[in-house]
């Protein structure tokens, strides 16, 4: 049977038509809105609801609601033109950042045009003014502010038909700030509404890639993204280069690429096949060679903006200062024997204490004319405005006699034969390797016996006799500071500052060895010390930076290589540092007596520069003296340079004079001091950044500034002679001038007192008629004094 069939499936047939009711539908109630409409079968009886009359008062409120917001500042256009939702940006060419707003540094401003100009003018071809991102140009100094126009000018063109500088700020002026807000700024506008650069390279020591990276990370935050090569496999550097320089989008996503010269050299054949924005050196200087393979592969860079970082750009000759400005402007200065023969003869043959005033005056000619060349691209500032910013700093050159026993080495050393084969010899033009590995070794004796106590073993050239100068229970296992002059000194410095301060210290040497010696003399005093030198990686330098840095650290002293990391670190958590021995290259001195002295610096400062009185060490500081001479004449334009000495000075290294207090000083033939003593002060002007000749010169420890060497002076009695300057700090001007003020108040004050005291003796004498001043009787307590007396 079909289910259709089914009789409770089948429908009735009077009920076809019927509709189907619901067991629900009686209990279901009407609504009561229906009730109330008569239109829905509700009660008719019922009126409907009147509808209010609206009065002009509120359609005038509704229409003041529903009108849409306007500024109501006529022609305002806001800071930050971002897309939003559901507005339409707007067509008109304007500035990334208000040209207007307070404190803005504006590095381009467009000529101004008139309305009618304007409306014959393309409106995609009108300039915009180039602000600074407020976030780095409010926290820029006004010094740093200047340095980032003129570098924006130098690499826009706007100083004329070339696009590199060299930025030549002395250490801790911010140079890699202004250089960040330089590149940030290129990277986001020009005047043409779109950046002026797509990427660009710093190439830096390995030692301050990282550095690099957190600077920008400290300034721009996430607004940028570095690529910084550190390490790594070959692989992945290869291709992490390789996709850098394929992408030339006009929006990089990672604009900026940090890597260190060595790896820039190994990689040249990928930096160099495109093209890149911009190159920025830091620490230019080791650019100072022009046929060395760094320089060559970053002369292959395909790039016309070049920006060259250096504090010392002259180090040694005037022949590695064209170097660099070759570098960043290839031509301006003509070929290296052009330069030669035009600029840099006749300036060294003016800056010789023997020249003639024919000589001096042409020099001053070729400085003139090569001072107005350089200077439309080179900027130069001096550590004289961190006075401002920074407590005083103390420099001291301490001149420290040697022991009997470094006394007697040397002088057997010199003695010997085979020294007076290789070295001795005045017709000598160039010193062989001989000669320059017998003057590492005079070196190595003036810091202490320990450090050629294996030559002296071996028997090696200078050494043949000394063995039976040493003392009979001498040991290189146990370290005896007393056997080296500088370092019982130091002994004795460390001993002071540990017990009576809580002044941390960096000690810098040239040489590995010693820094073996510094250890030793920790453990032997129980000194928590950190050393730095070229075996530690990259990776671990910034955090022993950083623990050293913190305040509640127990690290005491940092030992510090001056080769290997003596640019670039901030050691803000001392305050004094030693430079137990010189270089040849000043550059290298300064630059490592720079770590203390540094922005965040709370403490004054004291720098120690140690120098064994009369042998070649001193030898080498007058050296570094003549080419910082030389530097300050050509790079900081000094109209007339100190000449002290001459060419024949520097070559006579290898004699020893155990007579006198300083042989330095005994050059400058002083006239301010008599018989070691100093008769006249050092000019008002004057600070540690002038002359070493206008420096405070001490026989003695009177009138030395710090109380911890004037205390070891007297406790080692190998100090022979001192010279010490300050820096020109504002708070200390202003402790004197405030000095001045009270004394001058004082002085008026007894003035005062005196002519009232003057006046009130005269109203209390009196006059007889007759005229004659009446006689008053001692008193009894006068009486007795007058007997006693």
């Amino acid at each position: 049977m079909r289910k259709s069939l089914v009789p409770q499936r089948c429908t009735p047939s009077n009920a076809v038509h019927s509709p189907f009711k619901s067991p629900l539908s009686a209990q279901k109630r009407q609504r009561e809105c229906r009730k109330r409409l008569p239109d829905k079968g509700g009660p008719a009886d019922q009126p409907p609801t009147p509808k209010l009359s609206v009065s002009e008062h509120e359609l005038m409120i509704m229409k003041i609601l529903t009108q849409p917001f306007k500024i109501p500042i006529a022609n305002y256009v806001p800071e930050h033109s971002t897309r939003c939702l559901g507005m339409k940006r707007s067509a008109a060419r304007r500035a990334l950042h208000d040209p207007y707003a307070c404190n803005a540094l504006v590095l381009f401003s467009p000529p101004e045009l008139t309305e009618h100009d304007k409306l014959k003018m393309d409106k995609s071809k009108i300039q915009v003014h180039v602000v600074v991102d407020p976030l780095l140009g409010n926290i820029l100094r006004p010094h740093q502010r200047e340095g980032v126009r003129f570098m924006y000018d130098c690499v826009t063109g706007a100083k004329g038909d070339f696009n590199g500088c060299i930025m030549a700020d002395e250490m801790g002026l911010g140079k890699t700030l202004q250089c960040i807000t330089l590149l940030w700024t290129l990277l986001r506008q020009s005047p043409d509404c779109k950046p002026t650069i797509n990427k660009a390279i710093i190439v830096c020591p390995s030692s301050l890639v990282k550095n690099w990276y957190k600077e920008f990370g400290k300034w721009l935050g996430c607004r940028v993204n570095c690529l910084s090569i550190d390490g790594g496999s070959k692989e992945q550097t290869t291709k992490e280069l390789e996709q850098y320089m394929a992408n030339q989008s006009q929006r990089h996503g990672t604009p900026v690429l940090i890597i260190s010269y060595e790896t820039f050299r190994l990689y040249a054949h990928i930096l160099n096949n495109s093209e890149v924005g911009a190159v920025l050196c830091d620490e230019g200087h080791r650019l100072k060679n022009c046929e060395n393979l760094t320089y060559q592969a970053l002369m292959g860079l395909k790039t016309k903006r070049r920006v060259l970082l250096s504090g010392t750009p002259i180090q040694n000759d005037l022949t590695e200062y064209y170097s660099l400005l070759h570098f960043v402007n290839p031509g301006m200065l003509g070929s290296t024997a052009e330069f030669r023969k035009q600029f840099e003869n006749p300036i060294l043959r003016g800056q010789d204490a023997n020249s003639t005033d024919v000589e001096r005056e042409k020099a001053a000619e070729r400085l003139q004319e090569l001072a107005a060349l350089v200077n439309r691209c080179m900027i130069r500032r001096t550590s004289a405005l961190l006075t401002k910013y920074l407590p005083v700093k103390f420099e001291m050159v301490v001149c420290v006699r040697m022991t009997e026993v470094q006394a007697a080495l040397y002088k057997s050393f010199l003695q010997s034969d085979t020294i007076r084969r290789s070295v001795m010899e005045k017709n000598a033009t160039k010193a062989s390797l001989t000669a320059l590995s017998n003057i590492t070794s005079l070196k190595k004796l003036c810091n202490h016996p320990d450090l050629v106590y294996e030559k002296i073993q071996e028997r090696a050239d200078g050494f043949e006799n000394a063995a039976t100068i040493l003392p009979d229970n001498y040991s290189p296992r146990e370290l005896r500071p007393e056997l080296g002059a500088k370092l019982m000194l130091l002994d004795c410095m460390l001993a002071s500052i540990k017990t009576n301060t809580t002044d941390k210290i960096v000690l810098v040497s040239n040489y590995t060895q010693t820094l073996d010696l510094f250890e030793k003399l920790c453990r032997k005093r129980g000194y928590g010390y950190v050393r730095l030198d070229g075996t530690m990686t990259i990776k671990k330098r910034g955090k022993v930076v950083d623990q050293f840095n913190q305040p509640d650290s127990n690290d005491f002293i940092f030992m510090l290589s001056s080769k290997a990391g003596g640019c670039g670190l901030n050691l803000i958590g001392a305050n004094r540092l030693v430079m137990f021995d010189p270089d040849w290259n000043p550059a290298n001195d300064e630059q490592a007596m720079a770590r203390v002295w540094r922005d965040g610096q709370k403490k004054p400062c004291f720098i120690y520069r140690l120098l064994a009185t009369g042998t070649i060490e001193e030898k080498i500081f007058q050296r570094q003296t003549h080419k910082k001479a030389l530097s300050t004449t050509v790079v900081d334009n000094a109209e007339d340079g100190e000449r002290h000495f001459t060419q024949d000075d520097l070559k006579d290294l290898f004699k020893l004079d155990e007579q006198t207090r300083s042989d330095t000083h005994d050059i400058f033939r002083c006239k301010r001091c008599t018989n070691g003593v100093q008769m006249k002060l050092p000019p008002d002007d004057s600070d540690c950044m002038s002359d070493l000749a206008h420096w405070y010169h001490c026989a003695n420890n009177k009138g030395i500034p710090d109380d911890i060497l004037s205390k070891s002076w007297d406790i080692t009695r190998c100090v022979s002679f001192v010279f010490h300057h300050r820096s020109n700090s504002a708070v200390v001007e202003q402790q004197l001038a405030e000095q001045r003020r009270q004394q001058a108040l004082a002085k008026e004050r007894e003035e005062k007192e005196e002519e009232e005291e003057d006046e009130e003796d005269k109203e209390n004498k009196g006059y007889n008629t007759e005229g004659e001043e009446d006689e008053e009787e001692p008193e009894d307590d006068e009486k007795d004094k007058d007997f006693v007396l």
